[in-house]
């Protein structure tokens, strides 16, 4: 069985990486051969001021500098973007040389924000391909889609709702993560799709990877986001709170105001870095997640402002019943990190959710070669 994934491969975070990663895997142990297939980027709806090219990525160099951490540490961030698609790719399968249209039996668009198709970042655009358009495949599925922080609002708006509909009904089974991307489903289509948790939570990555119990740290904390989203006054009670524990704050993802060490690790390493923290503290969906697979005290900012985030982490914290780690206001900071989730509890979720994810996956390939 020939099986295609097209996702969020070459976004270089390491979320998108982990969730292809761990999706790639769980395929191949339903007796799959996975190849990633990519998609033509196409332009974006609302308008964008970062650019595209080398406009862009000056941009966002410049947006680093800006940051307060350390001159050495944003040197760091920089050199570790450069060279990410380099190391890492080769775990995919992938080069630099892009697998357009590619025939397979089944193709699986999945997971990550693949449907978020009212967005800024030139990187990825109104792109009709993340929709099945124009592919090469016997069956098109999704796995754990997300329309991420695009609203059936918003698709109203930019006029392109019908269009998407049309899209959205003709895939042969729909599997989405999140209650924002099921409401945008049923409304545009009438389906009622299935829900999985991201492949993140489904592979056991402890079980069947390699991960080291060792890194070179010791007594710090993680901050784990995109750089800069943190702000200044986040930023100081953070610092506030590492100080009084006496812990190192290392940053992992981006560079933070409050930044002691920006972190340059392999994806498996990340997961080591989450293991062996006294704390964590992210605003991203991923950063969450690992958070929970390595059972650590975390605190979680949504963010509704600029590249929010809120319609994701909200529904996981819900899912997995772990709203009493979302940050309500920063003065909570302290509070939040006291409490300890009942990973008893949520990891029940995560093994019964595991199985209808295999499931699925396992029923869409078999009814392929049912045809």
């Amino acid at each position: 069985m020939k099986v295609g994934i097209m996702s969020m491969q070459r976004i270089i975070n390491y979320g998108s990486f982990l969730q292809a990663y761990g999706l790639k895997r769980i395929l191949e142990e339903l007796d799959c051969e996975v190849q990633f297939v990519d998609y033509h980027t196409g332009q974006t709806l609302m308008p964008t001021n970062d650019g595209t090219g080398i406009c862009r990525k000056i941009k966002k160099a410049l947006e680093v500098f800006k940051c307060r951490a350390p001159l050495r540490e944003k040197i760091r961030f920089i050199q570790f973007k450069k060279e990410f698609a380099d190391k890492y790719y080769q775990y995919l399968d992938i080069s630099s040389h892009m697998n357009y249209n590619t025939p397979v039996d089944v193709l699986v668009i999945g997971s990550d924000e693949v449907f978020n198709c009212v967005q800024d970042n030139t990187n990825v655009g109104y792109s009709p391909e993340l929709f099945g358009v124009g592919n090469r495949a016997g069956r098109v599925i999704s796995y754990a889609a997300s329309f991420g922080n695009t609203t059936i609002k918003k698709l109203e708006t930019y006029g392109v709702d019908n269009e998407v509909a049309g899209w959205l009904r003709a895939f042969d089974a729909l599997s989405v993560r999140d209650n924002n991307t099921g409401e945008i489903v049923r409304t545009l289509t009438g389906i009622e799709p299935e829900y999985h948790l991201d492949p993140v939570l489904i592979y056991d990555f402890f079980t069947k990877e390699k991960i080291s119990d060792m890194v070179d740290e010791k007594n710090y904390m993680v901050l784990y986001g995109y750089t800069g989203r943190f702000s200044v006054d986040e930023c100081k009670t953070i610092r506030s709170f590492a100080k009084e524990r006496k812990l190192k704050i290392l940053c992992i993802g981006g560079v933070q105001h409050c930044c002691d060490r920006f972190v340059d690790c392999s994806p498996f390493e990340v997961i080591a870095y989450f293991k062996n923290a006294a704390a964590v503290i992210t605003d991203t969906f991923h950063g969450s997640i690992l958070s929970i697979i390595t059972h650590r005290k975390f605190a979680v900012f949504v963010r509704d402002a600029g590249y929010g985030n809120a319609q994701k982490l909200l529904d996981l914290m819900k899912r997995l019943k772990l709203e009493s780690q979302i940050v309500s206001d920063i003065s909570c900071l302290s509070d939040v990190l006291k409490k300890t989730p009942v990973y008893v509890a949520v990891d029940s979720i995560i093994a019964k959710e595991r199985d209808q994810s295999y499931s699925y996956l396992k029923c869409q390939i078999n009814l392929y070669n049912k045809r």
